[in-house]
């Protein structure tokens, strides 16, 4: 089940409606501020979550006297952060890939926060990403494989999600690597470009931040 969570950062409105129409999710949840988009675009969630504590007061229930949509509601001191939440819930109604939209923006720690919420999908073995009109990021904890004509922007990054990643090798890059131990303090990952049709990531241990990134206005 394609799945898009929709939470509450900056949203490129022109980019994020294109994004949906392409990739056609069949399931889509609304996480607090989030709603205020799907609003504005005329896009109706399954589901809705949050404390709501961004919303304008009334929004929401203005909201739910036109559109039959189930809500769960949660007390703004609590543990965990919407998007959180959010993926808690997809992940049990059945996710087999998963899409955050509006994760990032001004404000660091709500991106930082959305990073760390990555290892949440990765350890239940379901592909995702975050996503905006300038970067697709991902998490790994084994390699893969990359298609020049397949990529999302110019510019691919990668930043270890912990201490460590062992053995880090780049095949098909510009900047190739072999057996590479690359620590948290390292930049060396930064703005590396796919030169082959076929790039190859590998590694031996670690957890692996991958972010294809374009310039805003190339796109």
């Amino acid at each position: 089940m394609r799945t898009l969570i929709i939470s509450g950062g900056t949203i490129d409105r022109d980019f994020a409606l294109s994004f949906i129409q392409n990739y056609r999710p069949e399931y889509c949840v609304a996480a607090d501020r989030g709603l205020a988009f799907c609003e504005t675009a005329n896009l109706q969630p399954d589901y809705i979550v949050g404390d709501f504590d961004s919303l304008p007061a009334g929004r929401l229930e203005r909201y739910l006297s036109v559109h039959d949509v189930p809500v769960r509601t949660f007390n703004p001191v609590k543990d965990y952060s919407d998007t959180e939440i959010a993926l808690r819930h997809v992940i049990k109604a059945g996710a087999k890939q998963i899409v955050l939209l509006g994760a990032t923006g001004s404000r660091i720690d709500h991106v930082l926060a959305g990073l760390q919420c990555l290892h949440i999908p990765l350890e239940a073995g379901i592909p995702a990403w975050i996503v905006d009109s300038c970067n697709r990021i991902s998490l790994h904890d084994q390699g893969f494989v990359l298609k020049k004509d397949e990529q999302f922007g110019a510019f691919v990054s990668f930043f270890p999600a912990g201490d460590t990643v062992e053995n880090l090798t780049l095949e098909g890059f510009k900047y190739p690597l072999h057996h590479h131990r690359m620590i948290n303090a390292d930049s060396l990952g930064v703005s590396n470009e796919i030169q082959e049709d076929t790039a190859r990531v590998s590694f031996t241990a670690g957890r692996l931040y991958m972010v294809q990134s374009r310039d805003r206005g190339d796109h």
